[in-house]
């Protein structure tokens, strides 16, 4: 069995796009979709139209809490403007999607970022000097009490695999749509790929263990960095075409 994971598309329909044709020609049987769908200053009506279409397995992230809650005080930038890009519809849906998810079989769980908790980071942690892996202690009291043998998670865009003491996987499948971004949450850090590639992750059950493949996938980010930048978001425009945080 092959499950492709996806996660923080972020609007980003250009890698969208490039994801879902690699999808296909790996012959996926499954697509799950970990989250932060539309947020950002890019094409989110499209990515909501395409996502809506194919019906995937898909959770909710932080930045569809946070889109959501703009129809009563404004967000922040990359909320607000996918909020002002969207169609009623599009909200519902947004609004219908679970906040976890678990599959008995094969066994998969699935959150944005740690059970009961959008906000944090599966397998980084926060410090005032910025982001750092997470110490081994603090990622199995994060994994306690999750009996699937594959947890993905998403939130951080940083791809990685990641084996608990008992054999159990955490897959954190990278970002689709965004490969740098800096964040205040705790604390002001930067995260950063390193290149512009579209990110996904795809899991593969043999004889009761799970091979991951994490893919970098090409695309037109110079169109989406375009989008960026005329859409007012010049920072954007330079993660979209490097993949770097400064």
């Amino acid at each position: 069995m092959k499950v492709a994971v996806v996660s923080d598309i972020h609007g980003n329909i250009w890698a969208l796009e490039a994801v879902i044709a690699d999808i296909a020609r790996q012959e996926a049987d499954v697509v799950i979709n970990v989250g932060d769908i539309l947020s950002g200053p890019l094409d989110p009506a499209a990515t909501a139209e395409r996502l809506m279409a194919l019906d995937w397995p898909t959770i909710r992230g932080n930045h569809e809490r946070q889109l959501l809650a703009c129809a009563k005080i404004a967000g922040g930038p990359s909320d607000q403007f996918a909020f002002e890009h969207t169609t009623p519809a599009q909200h519902d849906w947004l609004a219908s999607l679970p906040a976890e998810l678990t599959f008995d079989d094969p066994g998969i769980y699935v959150c944005h970022g740690v059970p009961g908790d959008d906000l944090t980071y599966f397998l980084e942690e926060v410090t005032p000097s910025g982001a750092r892996t997470a110490a081994t202690e603090s990622v199995e009291l994060r994994a306690a009490g999750i009996r699937a043998g594959l947890i993905l998670c998403g939130h951080s865009h940083k791809p990685r695999v990641y084996a608990l003491c008992d054999g159990r996987l955490v897959v954190n499948p990278g970002s689709v749509g965004l490969q740098a971004y800096n964040d205040n949450h705790p604390h002001f850090h930067e995260i950063e790929n390193g290149s512009p590639h579209a990110r996904y992750a795809l899991c593969e059950l043999r004889d009761g263990r799970w091979d991951v493949g994490l893919r970098a996938v090409t695309y037109d980010h110079a169109a989406a960095a375009a989008c960026a930048r005329a859409n007012g978001s010049d920072e954007w425009a330079r993660w979209l075409e490097t993949g770097r945080a400064r």
